[in-house]
This record gives structure tokens, C-alpha cells and sequence, in this order.
């Protein structure tokens, strides 16, 4: 197959803005089209959006495209998460070593900014209030309807689904012969609330971490944004004892909040307003294959939808643009370079999405417990003496470029090692020992 000149892209949000850059660097006439409105005119996050933890991954599929600069000027450094417990009493927890850190950025801020480096290139053209209709993945034709003015379509040599975890094209692809699908929600959903800046316009929780209110089966998280205010999503479930179905007044909430969260509450004066108008979201997983038919192929979460609780669903998303535009460097035949693409990460999707569901766990559950802290002050210990034989799994995800299969399967392995080690008699007193050291070593050297 020769290489196309024309490429449509259904999907203007994050990965699809970013691969609109990564090929019209590449010289090709990209048409990128969107259901929504534009969100540089009209806020179509409003009220239901949680803040991005953008960490290497991202980063260096932004630095290909020299977008970094203008993504640094609207991003937070996190070089911490701070536990809140019930008391108010403070925990804190470095995500990396000195030096390391994500970064908090607004979706939409993000997303204006790739629009606008989307623009600036002569060859990317963007349509919004295009709603698809049908496909037809082989022609890569769209067919939409455009606000105001009826169906018309759209054809190109190649068709791109980044429409998102409810994506269009890939509805289109389900009816394919042996195409797997699997969606899962869970049972949590989330609500976005929010904390402002001070009167002074300082922040007021600490500027460069990430804040956790653990409690077991919900959880409280806030993040900080440029102009001193933070974001602040409650992961919480559905039904239940404890639930959004169970606070189904403001009062109930409010009352719900002085018991779990006060310390949050003390800092949330619009939290009346926001518990009533902003809407309980659902999350889920979306795991398919193929995610190539024709002359169409998906991306980001249309291909692998996944949970927040890892910060890593942008970070892949961007991750598949910087994969797929090197396999396309290094291919001519488009055909046979799709099919690549698709193996290379479907393996990593899945794994992100089984990492994202362990990691809201020890959010969740673990991050105030003694002995977990105890386990990663062992293991952070480790890695400081012998980094050449432990790099801890949330390092390996989040400050690498390691596959995401390969660290999960690393971080299957420590996880055996470390039950060992934490079963030892007197652990909490001798846990910087050379013999704990030395028991962690030998079993690391052998296993890994």
C-alpha cells in the first residue's frame, strides 16, 4: 500500500489533537473532525474532568513533536503524594527520587494548547460539530452530520478512531468478523469538586503534590492547578451503604464530608453548588482486538479505554502517537506497519489496565496503611543501593519508558519477594538491616 496523503482523524480531544502534529509534521493532509464544539470557545469539560498526571511517557511523545514548551508552561510539578487521614493528620510518600516528579495539567488547558499547535501547521485542517454517522473502514469514508447543515463524507486514504472510550469507529468495526470487545464498568464512580486559591491567590495545600484522602472503599483526591486553585475528584461507589445513591441530598453529602473528609470540606466553599450540579461519571475499562480493518485503525481509548487511577490513560494515548509515527518512519507499506502498531500495543494496553486497577487498590486502601508505607521505604531503600537490580514497579511505569507488559510482569515478581520479606519476624525495627538488604538482593538477583 502507498503511503497516504489523506488522513482523517474522528476525535479532537488529547491523542487525537497530538497525532494530528505527529502527521502533519510528516507532511501528510491531515482532516481532524470532532463531535464537540471547540474547546477553546466553549468549556466541554465543565464540571465532569479530572486533572491529568502527565509523566514521561507523555513527555517524551511531546518533546518528538516539540510540544513540551508549551505544555510546561500549563503544568505542576508533583513530587509528592500527601495522605490525609481522618484526623487531619498529614503522610507523605516522594513518587520517585530527587528530581523526579509528574506533572498536573488541566485536560482542557491541554487540549487548547495541542489544538493550537494542531493549527499552526498549514497541511491539518479541523471541522467540529461533525457527529459520525457510519464508516467504511476499508475507504476510510466517514459520514457525518455537521451541525446546521446536514450529512455529507468525508474520504481519505486513511481513517483514524480517536473518538475516545465511546468511540464511533470502532463501533463501526464491531459487527467484524472475530472482533473482540470487552467493557467493564466498575463500581465506582467519580465527582468533580473543587478547592479555590486564597484570598492572596496562594494555593491552599501544598503546591507540588498530589493529596489523597484514603478511606478504604472511596477515596478523595485533589490537584493543583496554575492559578492556585486545585481539583479535586471523589472516587466513590455507586450503590451502597456509602454511596452517591445513598447521599442523594446536598445535606446528606455535606454531613457525609464533615465525618470523612473535614479538612477538604474546611477548604470547599462552592461544595453545595458543585455537589448538586456536577454529574456522577462513570469509569470503565474497554479492552478489543483488532484494532485494525482497511484502511481504518484505532488509537488511545477508543483501542484501550482505561481507569484514572494509575494517571497513565493520557501518558498511553500519547505513547501510541510516538510508537506509531516510529514504526511508520522505519515501514513504507502502511498495511503491514498497522499490523505492527497493533501487536506492539495491544500488549501494553492491557497490561496499563490491569496495573490502573492494582493501583486504585493501594490508592484506595493502602496508602495509610503502616505496613504498606513500611514495604515501600524497604523497597525505595533497595533501590538506592542497588539500582541496577530494583527499580520500583511505580518507577518503572511512570519515570521509563519500559513496557508496560514487562513492568507488570517485573512487578508481579517483587510483589512475591516482598511478601517474604515483610512476613519477617521484627520487620519494623530491623527493615534497613543488611540482612533484610541482602534477603531482598538474593532473591531479586535470582527471579529477575
Amino acid at each position: 500500500m502507498k503511503k497516504p496523503e489523506r488522513i482523517t482523524i474522528a476525535g479532537a480531544g488529547l491523542v487525537g489533537s497530538l497525532l494530528s502534529v505527529y502527521l502533519g509534521k510528516r507532511g501528510h493532509q491531515v482532516h481532524l473532525i470532532e463531535r464537540r464544539p471547540d474547546s477553546r470557545r466553549t468549556s466541554v469539560y465543565q464540571g465532569r474532568s479530572i486533572n491529568l498526571a502527565l509523566s514521561d511517557r507523555g513527555w517524551r511523545a511531546l518533546e518528538e513533536v516539540e510540544a513540551d514548551q508549551a505544555v510546561r508552561e500549563i503544568a505542576i510539578p508533583m513530587k509528592r503524594r500527601v495522605m490525609h487521614d481522618a484526623q487531619g493528620k498529614l503522610t507523605y510518600q516522594d513518587y520517585g527520587k530527587e528530581g523526579q516528579a509528574i506533572y498536573s495539567v488541566s485536560r482542557g488547558l491541554l487540549n487548547q494548547r495541542l489544538l493550537d499547535l494542531a493549527e499552526e501547521l498549514p497541511n491539518v485542517r479541523m471541522s467540529f460539530g461533525q457527529r459520525v454517522l457510519s464508516v467504511d473502514q476499508e475507504k476510510a469514508q466517514v459520514v457525518i452530520e455537521e451541525d446546521g447543515n446536514g450529512e455529507r463524507t468525508i474520504e481519505a486514504d486513511w481513517l483514524f478512531g480517536a473518538d475516545g472510550a465511546f468511540s464511533q469507529v470502532r463501533s463501526s468495526m464491531m459487527g467484524n468478523h472475530r472482533f473482540s470487545y470487552e467493557q467493564q464498568f466498575i463500581d465506582h464512580g467519580y465527582k468533580e469538586l473543587s478547592i479555590p486559591a486564597a484570598e492572596d491567590g496562594s494555593f491552599q495545600l501544598e503546591k507540588e503534590a498530589l493529596h489523597i484522602w484514603p478511606r478504604g472503599e472511596h477515596m478523595l483526591i485533589a490537584l493543583p492547578n496554575p492559578d492556585g486553585t486545585f481539583t479535586c475528584t471523589l472516587f466513590f461507589p455507586y450503590e451502597g451503604p456509602e454511596s452517591f445513591e445513598s447521599l442523594d441530598t446536598v445535606d446528606k453529602a455535606r454531613a457525609f464530608f464533615e465525618e470523612e473528609f473535614p479538612d477538604a470540606l474546611e477548604l470547599m466553599p462552592h461544595f453545595d453548588k458543585e455537589w448538586a450540579e456536577n454529574p456522577n461519571s462513570a469509569l470503565c475499562n474497554i479492552r478489543c482486538y483488532p484494532w485494525v480493518n482497511g484502511s481504518t485503525a484505532l488509537i488511545g481509548d477508543s483501542a484501550h479505554a482505561i481507569v484514572p487511577f494509575y494517571g497513565q490513560g493520557m501518558n498511553s494515548g500519547f505513547e501510541d502517537c510516538r510508537v506509531l509515527a516510529a514504526i511508520l518512519d522505519e515501514e513504507e507499506d502502511w498495511s503491514e506497519a498497522m499490523q505492527i502498531y497493533q501487536r506492539e500495543r495491544k500488549a501494553s494496553g492491557d497490561a496499563i489496565a490491569e496495573l490502573a486497577m492494582r493501583n486504585f487498590i493501594e490508592m484506595r486502601d493502602l496508602t495509610a496503611d503502616p505496613e504498606f508505607l513500611l514495604r515501600k521505604k524497604i523497597e525505595a531503600r533497595v533501590n538506592e543501593k542497588f539500582p541496577d537490580v530494583w527499580t520500583p514497579l511505580y518507577s518503572m511505569v511512570t519515570f521509563s519508558h519500559t513496557p508496560y507488559e514487562e513492568a507488570l510482569r517485573i512487578g508481579k515478581i517483587h510483589d512475591r519477594i516482598m511478601a517474604d520479606v515483610m512476613c519477617r519476624e521484627d520487620i519494623e525495627n530491623m527493615w534497613d538491616s543488611p540482612e533484610v538488604m541482602a534477603a531482598v538482593l538474593e532473591n531479586a538477583e535470582r527471579h529477575l
